[in-house]
């Protein structure tokens, strides 16, 4: 058993830690990971992993389990040895797993498309992280979209969630919506929504200097500033921001600069995940932190799962397919060239029309 853990306390750390393989236990079955996304968003787990309880679902294998943890990630594996009479060996699953070479779970409510992980620890925590979808059984499943789909499924179902969120709310009685860390790929599904719908406002981009050319290239929004120019914004209008950096120096200017004009802040992402959680400046009366999966259980009881689920899945379908256009994936060998790389993630490195997937080497 390989797997990679982050220092809990310092997330710029990061070990591979080795143990034997557990022997399953009746009901159970062992997935062998074959590959995952790992994007800023994933560092955001860890950075929320307390408050949301992110370090729960994979109890860490190892000396330290109080210091280190395990990040999740979004992928897909194939189950190689199994004492469940419900999930036979050769079955694909795509959904959370550790950033490891295997992952032990009981299948609970086995239907012909999907199951949930009925493991004791992950009982209390939000069900949407326990679905596994039985890839081989869905309609026009294709192994070649496999990477888009750990790249970008989760983030624009968030990007939906946004949209839906900003719509529903009649955008908050704004004239235009800003978007900071304009350059992430949850704040260019969001962007692509806003773009389809007539009715939307005018949207702005605020990136880094760095990002502009590129955000500025996917003809997406209606207008790109850099963070250094964020007071080129019509601070006369009613705005509403969704803020995916956690930049709060970023954020307290712009709440300066808008006034009583900013009506609404959507806290979502933690690009920047080493800054202060709070900053002279902002308004924290009007604005929210935001978790997609309880967006996303709130809209099932009131849709129903299938009115929801077609509603997504026709959102995100358009967004993936824009979205390919630009994207260039890189994979890395195994969880020890996650590891190699780890440090440009946590520094933002990254290039931002670049999506990391993680192949699991024979000998992982």
């Amino acid at each position: 058993m390989r797997e990679f853990q982050t220092n809990k306390s310092d997330f710029s750390k990061a070990r591979l830690q080795e143990t034997p393989a557990c022997i399953l236990n009746e009901g159970e079955v062992r997935v062998k990971v074959d590959r995952f996304a790992f994007t800023a968003n994933n560092i955001t787990y860890a950075v929320m992993g307390n408050q949301l309880r992110y370090w729960q679902f994979f109890p860490p294998n190892g000396d330290e389990p109080e210091k280190w943890g395990v990040i999740p990630v979004w992928g897909f594996g194939d189950v190689v040895e199994s004492s469940s009479d419900a999930l036979p060996v050769g079955e694909r699953l795509f959904g959370y797993f550790p950033p490891a070479n295997e992952l032990i779970i009981t299948p609970k409510r086995v239907t012909q498309t999907n199951l949930m992980d009925g493991s004791a620890h992950r009982s209390e925590l939000p069900p949407g992280y326990n679905l596994y979808q039985r890839v081989n059984h869905e309609r026009g499943y294709v192994r070649a979209n496999d990477n888009q789909r750990m790249l970008l499924f989760v983030l624009h179902l968030t990007s939906f969630c946004l949209y839906d969120l900003l719509k529903s709310n009649d955008w908050f009685d704004a004239e235009q919506i800003v978007i900071i860390s304009a350059s992430s790929k949850t704040s260019i599904g969001l962007a692509y929504g806003l773009a389809e719908d007539t009715d939307a406002l005018h949207v702005v981009g605020l990136t880094s200097d760095r990002h502009t050319d590129f955000v500025d290239s996917i003809d997406t929004y209606d207008s790109v500033l850099s963070y250094d120019a964020l007071e080129r914004i019509d601070a006369t209008k009613p705005t509403v921001i969704v803020d995916m950096s956690a930049n709060t120096d970023v954020l307290s200017r712009l709440h300066k600069h808008l006034g009583d004009n900013m009506r609404y802040t959507s806290n979502v992402g933690l690009t920047h995940w080493d800054e202060p959680r709070h900053s002279e400046g902002i308004i924290q009366a009007r604005s929210q932190q935001f978790f997609a999966p309880s967006h996303v259980q709130q809209r099932m009881k009131e849709w129903g799962p299938e009115a929801f689920n077609e509603r997504s899945m026709r959102y995100i379908m358009m967004s993936m397919a824009k979205t390919s256009s630009w994207l260039n994936i890189q994979e890395l060998d195994g969880v020890d060239g996650l590891l190699s790389a780890y440090q440009d993630i946590c520094d933002g490195r990254i290039d931002a029309d670049k999506g990391l997937v993680v192949v699991m080497k024979d000998e992982d």
